[in-house]
């Protein structure tokens, strides 16, 4: 499995994390018509749930991992979850990126985790992994297409509802007022609207057409009139351009070891997340989770809930 899924993938089962853990807490939940459906209620039927089976699991993965880690002394910095979270970015576009996580409830932290764990496995079984130069030039061959690099946009913008506010905006904007500052104040887009509409960088294929028009066309630097989209009006302030690329067997060389990389552990992390379960020694207290863990497992028991 490629990384960019096997992040998605551990991102959708923090989804479900954060699910159950903002429904858990508070008194009741909501009342109806003054009968109150009380937080031990749900919780009992969010904890029945299959969904619940898949946190607990995840969970388990997680700790497993961490302590993986801490015995085989893989240390995993913040440099290094930064850098992978840097590649996906590119690889997604920051603005979608962020429009992801807020889809699915999710924080920088959460991000964070998934990317520690992945680390993790990633050293567990790659550390033998070897990769040679003629692996590399007939990868490179065959794909070089692939490693070229598109015309890009570094942007921002403001996103409002309506063609009046936007003018209102416009006129601001090229009487010299800040565009963060206006950004912050008007702007209706969550993702951006803090960051000042900043957007990042992003290629032809990542934003509605209309827009995408707009921002490859504006003048660097220069202030556009309002465009309209599905989403309503933004103004776009285009800061810098990238003109296209095409790949070398230099440029590319680093990812295509990556990538290579990827395809020979894909086989391998089933098998590895699988042995750190067979091994493990774990105590289901609740008979509800009895059977989430393998049964038999070496050292695994189970106990009735108190």
């Amino acid at each position: 499995m490629p990384k960019a899924q096997r992040l998605a993938a551990g991102l959708a089962s923090l989804t479900l994390i954060a699910f159950l853990t903002a429904c858990s807490s508070g008194g009741a939940v909501v009342t109806v018509n003054g009968k109150a459906i009380t937080k031990g209620a749900f919780d009992d039927k969010l904890e029945s749930s299959p969904v619940a089976k898949q946190v607990l699991s995840q969970m388990v993965q997680t700790q497993l991992l961490e302590q993986y880690a801490a015995d085989n002394h893989i240390d995993v910095s913040d440099a290094d979850i930064n850098a992978k979270e840097n590649q996906l970015k590119s690889q997604y576009g920051a603005a979608q990126f962020d429009q992801m996580l807020k889809a699915r409830g999710l924080s920088e932290t959460d991000v964070h985790n998934a990317i520690r764990d992945q680390i993790i496995v990633d050293k567990a079984v790659g550390k033998d992994i070897k990769i040679s130069n003629a692996d590399i030039a007939k990868f490179f061959k065959a794909n070089h297409v692939a490693y070229d690099k598109p015309d890009q946009v570094q942007a921002r913008h403001i996103l409002v509802h309506d063609l009046p506010t936007a003018n209102m905006i416009e006129g601001k904007l090229k009487a010299g007022q800040p565009f963060d500052a206006l950004a912050k104040q008007y702007s209706q887009d969550p993702s951006t609207k803090d960051k000042g509409g900043e957007l990042g960088w992003f290629r032809r294929g990542q934003m509605v057409p209309s827009f995408e028009a707009a921002a490859f066309k504006q003048p660097i630097g220069a202030i556009g009139p309002p465009v309209k989209s599905p989403f309503g009006y933004h103004i776009i302030q285009v800061e810098a351009r990238q003109a296209g690329q095409k790949a070398t067997l230099t440029t590319a060389h680093d990812q295509i070891v990556e990538q290579l990389r990827q395809q020979q552990e894909a086989p391998l992390i089933q098998p590895f997340l699988q042995s750190l379960l067979a091994k493990a020694s774990i105590t289901v207290n609740d008979p509800r989770y009895a059977d989430v863990f393998p049964s038999p497992a070496p050292g695994a028991s189970t106990a009735p809930a108190k």
